[in-house]
């Protein structure tokens, strides 16, 4: 294969491992995943750029609806028919628009966070050099759990959305550390109203309070089986010499990270890699009228789109 740029794509494989490539040869003590969750407006990115930035890690932003146009071709974003039919401003404006279009969103999106997952593990076991995210695809389901309770969803779509959920990241392996920052509703809604995009400052308080019940009640319990869980206030959030100093003291003796080896690493790293292979079990045929189109319609937007 002969390159024309400094910039080299080749793969890697099963040869790579054979001539000694390891991936706990380049693990430091920081060469682990975090990820910074919370409500909408909860300062969610500067804490994890911080954090990041103070611990010699890469910080992930949250994926969006644009995820994939970012870190593919040239960058340019899409027009939405090319990204799930969906935006926020439509969900803001109409969370319960007849055509579905609240659950094609969510679903978009948990794709997009899946596959910035396989992006953070594949960094990771690539270079050694350990991610901070915003969100992940184990918490995404929040959102769902928040439009079902508002009546923004069909049952068949949450039923539909927690099997590809569990499909989807049973190969990955989980954070290490998950921080949650704490903001109360009326606080989340006052940020939103101060410093929010106009259609933002249209969301239910209700949804609020779901999101930040389905975190309390279900999530993070459920992630601190396997997972470091660290929370904060917003104020706390604020000191993050407080922050790096609590992440020091934590042992990370607990999840699935622990049982793995060189030899599962390099079937994690083979996995993720393979971004079609990664997305494939969220695609899994079922007839749910919310994200299905006709074959014809298939077939027209995808030759629109390899002609863009």
């Amino acid at each position: 294969r002969i390159h024309v740029s400094p910039e080299q794509n080749l793969q890697y494989g099963w040869l790579a491992y054979m001539l000694g490539d390891r991936a706990t040869k380049k693990f430091t003590e920081y060469s682990k995943i975090f990820t910074v969750e919370g409500n909408l407006s909860s300062g969610k990115g500067k804490l994890a750029k911080q954090i990041a930035e103070k611990l010699g890690m890469k910080y992930f932003p949250e994926a969006d609806i644009h995820y994939l146009d970012r870190i593919t071709g040239d960058g340019t974003l899409l027009h939405e028919k090319f990204n799930g039919f969906c935006n926020l401003e439509r969900f803001y404006n109409d969370p319960k628009c007849p055509d579905g279009h609240s659950y094609r969103l969510q679903a978009w999106l948990f794709g997009n966070r899946v596959l910035q997952y396989a992006d953070a593990l594949e960094h990771l076991l690539t270079t050694g050099q350990g991610v901070v995210m915003e969100r992940s695809p184990y918490s995404d389901f929040v959102f769902l759990d928040a439009m079902f309770k508002q009546g923004y969803i069909h049952k068949r779509c949450l039923d539909h959305y927690k099997e590809i959920k569990e499909i989807s990241i049973c190969e990955f392996l989980p954070p290490h550390l998950v921080i949650y920052i704490d903001v109360p509703v009326p606080e989340v809604q006052k940020r939103i109203q101060e410093k929010g995009k106009p259609y933002e400052k249209k969301v239910s308080p209700l949804y609020l309070q779901n999101i930040e019940d389905a975190y309390k009640k279900t999530f993070l319990p459920e992630i601190s089986e396997t997972s470091e869980v660290l929370q904060y206030t917003a104020t706390e959030a604020e000191d993050v010499e407080k922050v790096i100093e609590d992440i020091e003291y934590l042992k990370f003796d607990k999840g699935p990270w622990l049982e793995q080896d060189d030899v599962s690493f390099h079937h994690l790293r083979l996995y993720v890699q393979d971004k079609d292979g990664v997305l494939d079990p969220a695609a899994i045929p079922r007839f749910i009228p919310e994200i299905t189109i006709g074959g014809s319609e298939y077939d027209k937007i995808y030759y629109e789109y390899r002609s863009v």
